[in-house]
């Protein structure tokens, strides 16, 4: 305060006739005492009676209330010396407020021991002030998904040394984790997955976005009205409230999971006021003065370092690359710094008040991976940030009221490649209405990203989620086809047509259409439904398999997309709302890249590549998630990755016992949550031992 007294006019700790230097020194000490008394009293308050204001709209407001509580501190000041204009009392509290936070933040990482202290304090104080007894005895589970992170990505990051906290659970003579890999849906993309994941099922989810013609409406994963008719229709299903329904608390994902505990959850967001409890996790993180500073601070930092890093991507003429001008930095700060810091602040206030079971999706890697590519520099830095989170989030858990146990996971991975409008100058709408005898605009549309964090930007703003082009198709001429994108997965609907149209009526209505997509270079294959054979794939040159003739040893079109195409393929073709035609990318096996129909150099959403195949590292007390087939000892998993990971840490998963689909990942995670509940630790036990 002394120092920001000297630089600034504005502001002054003296009297106009002046005042001895002990007379200043006593003003200022008074006037931050009186300043921090008030943040820690009234700030709470005020930002308790804010909780509906939008959340970004909160983070800015948090400078002007800072500043209005520094006057308020000069006027109760007992010297009455202290002087301030409104806009100069506005930077005196933000740069007092960082300095604060800074110093605490240095102090605290310096002294081991003081944040152990701290730790304990806090973790007494909740306990006491929830039940006044000691805590559970039994385990709490801790699921953080790093969404988009796929499995090969995760080696290679631990082989370079960017996830240390990761690398020392997977090393060493006695591991802590196991890592094994999965395999996900036809739709590898965070809607289908995590409903299956929290849910368990996602039956009838063909794609991120797709057309139903029984309610005339397009279904978005990441609308917070879509997502909450998805929760609603799978626990419809499964009779079964989620696997969070017991104690649980879920943080940033796009459903609930049954939990009680909510924050930053989609499938509420529609809600409005006291019934939408998501958005209490603003409150949770915004009410320290000093969170709300350094988010702020970091906001700003991230996105100059996006700025920077997109025109350098521009000097260097990098390709791939796609448009992250306009809103995309301040939509990947949001994600990258506002998200993870109230996620992960959330995650540990549930573990320090002692909850069964948290699920918690951090989004940043998603993102920047989708607009920089899954393997890029700047998908790296966001990597060693969220090891950085696992670090904390393990070192809290030594000081929680009842022992965790950690498990990391993701619902897909990203494969890279270019989008097919910049391959082939058309988009594939484009495609369609040229294989439909229709007139093709001049200039190619672009289909914008449907990444989940540019959703979650609207719903903390409180903005509707609305697809402009998606309205624009269900309400132009019925008789056009409808073309939707879910990262290399186009779905074609005809909204005029009450039913699922048969391979036969659009040849008949079309005759070009079915072999203009399949011969196209940038088409995988089709999948139809056929009055004569149910369920059709088509590849190029006229290929034709009947559904129930294929398998991984006759895969026909699917031979590029590995073992497992065909019962994807097949379970989606059994969906009541899949799509008149699919439409898969190609894929080449040897580069690892599809072709995106959104504006994505990293995507995910169909078949081909990295983005199907996920992964679990969960602790090793745990049960394994599938029965191995051949011993554990193979390392080919880990090619590039550190010698001491191989041979006693990695799940080799044999052929006909790998882990295949979310739903199965749900049991999975059901089967961990019991054994949790098995045994009870000793209460007498310290709570160093119990973390052990």
């Amino acid at each position: 305060m002394l120092v920001l007294a000297g630089a600034l006019p504005d502001f002054r700790l003296q009297s106009d006739s002046g005042d001895s230097a002990t007379r200043i020194a006593v003003t200022a000490a008074a006037g931050a005492g009186v300043f921090g008394l008030l943040s820690s009293l009234v700030w709470p308050l005020l930002v308790r009676a804010l909780l509906l204001v939008p959340a970004l709209v909160l983070g800015l407001l948090v400078f002007f209330l800072n500043g209005s509580l520094l006057l308020i501190a000069l006027r109760l000041n007992p010297s009455g010396h202290g002087e301030a204009a409104p806009e100069t009392a506005v930077v005196v509290a933000a740069v007092m407020s960082a300095v604060a936070s800074a110093t605490g933040a240095a102090l605290a990482v310096r002294d081991d021991d003081a944040y152990r202290r701290r730790l304990y304090r806090l973790a007494d104080r909740r306990r006491r002030r929830s039940t006044g007894q000691p805590g559970p005895s039994t385990q709490g589970a801790v699921f953080l998904q790093l969404d988009g992170v796929g499995h090969d990505v995760l080696l290679e990051a631990i082989g370079k040394g960017l996830m240390p906290t990761a690398a020392r659970w997977l090393g060493g003579t006695r591991p802590t984790h196991r890592l094994t890999p999965w395999r996900t849906d036809w739709s590898s993309q965070t809607g289908a997955s995590q409903l299956g994941i929290l849910h368990g099922t996602n039956h009838d989810v063909p794609a991120f976005r797709w057309y139903e013609k029984d309610t005339q409406e397009v279904m978005v994963c990441n609308r917070p009205t879509s997502a909450a008719e998805l929760q609603r229709r799978a626990v419809a299903h499964t009779g079964d409230g989620g696997l969070l329904a017991v104690g649980g608390a879920s943080r940033g994902n796009l459903f609930s999971g049954g939990a009680d505990e909510l924050a930053l959850v989609l499938s509420v967001a529609a809600r409005r006021g006291r019934d939408n409890r998501s958005r209490a996790g603003y409150f949770a993180y915004f009410s320290d003065p000093a969170n709300a500073v350094r988010t702020a601070m970091s906001f700003v930092a991230e996105v100059f370092r996006e700025t920077g890093q997109s025109t350098w991507a521009r000097i260097e003429q990098r390709r791939p690359r796609v448009k992250r001008g306009g809103l995309y930095p301040f939509v990947r700060a949001f994600a990258t710094v506002v998200e993870r810091d109230v996620v992960v602040a959330a995650v540990i206030g549930d573990m320090l008040a002692g909850r069964n079971a948290v699920y918690a999706d951090l989004v940043a890697y998603d993102e920047v991976a989708h607009h920089s590519g899954p393997r890029s520099r700047d998908a790296e830095k966001i990597l060693e940030r969220l090891d950085r989170s696992l670090a904390l989030i393990e070192k809290v858990a030594e000081h929680a009221p009842r022992p965790y146990r950690i498990v990391v996971l993701s619902d897909h991975g990203q494969s890279p490649g270019e989008t097919f409008l910049t391959r082939y100058g058309l988009s594939l709408g484009n495609l369609v209405r040229a294989g439909c005898g229709l007139p093709v605009p001049r200039k190619a549309q672009r289909t914008h990203s449907g990444a989940e964090a540019r959703t979650a930007v609207r719903a903390a703003l409180r903005r509707p989620v609305e697809e402009r082009e998606e309205r624009r198709g269900t309400s132009g001429r019925r008789s056009e086809p409808l073309v939707l994108a879910s990262g290399n997965l186009g779905l074609v609907s005809f909204p005029d047509v009450p039913h699922r149209m048969s391979r036969e009526e659009i040849d008949r209505r079309h005759p070009a259409l079915l072999s203009t997509l399949a011969n196209h270079p940038g088409v995988g294959f089709l999948l139809v439904r056929s009055e004569e054979h149910g369920g059709l794939v088509l590849g190029a040159h006229g290929t034709e398999v009947p559904m129930d003739r294929l398998d991984d040893e006759h895969p026909g079109p699917l031979a590029d997309f590995g073992p497992g195409a065909a019962d994807a393929v097949r379970r989606t073709h059994s969906f009541p709302h899949t799509a008149d035609i699919m439409v898969n990318s190609s894929y080449d096996p040897v580069e690892g890249e599809v072709l995106a129909f959104e504006e994505q150099i990293g995507s995910h959403g169909g078949l081909g590549g990295a983005q199907g195949r996920p992964f679990l590292l969960s602790p090793v007390a745990l049960s394994v998630p599938v029965a191995r087939s051949t011993p554990v000892g193979t390392n080919t998993e880990l090619a590039g990755a550190d010698t001491e990971l191989a041979g006693t840490n990695t799940e080799f998963i044999g052929v006909g016992t790998e882990l295949v689909g979310a739903e199965r990942v749900h049991d999975v995670l059901r089967r961990w949550l019991r054994e949790c509940d098995g045994p009870p630790i000793p209460l007498s036990a310290r709570p160093d031992e119990r973390a052990a």
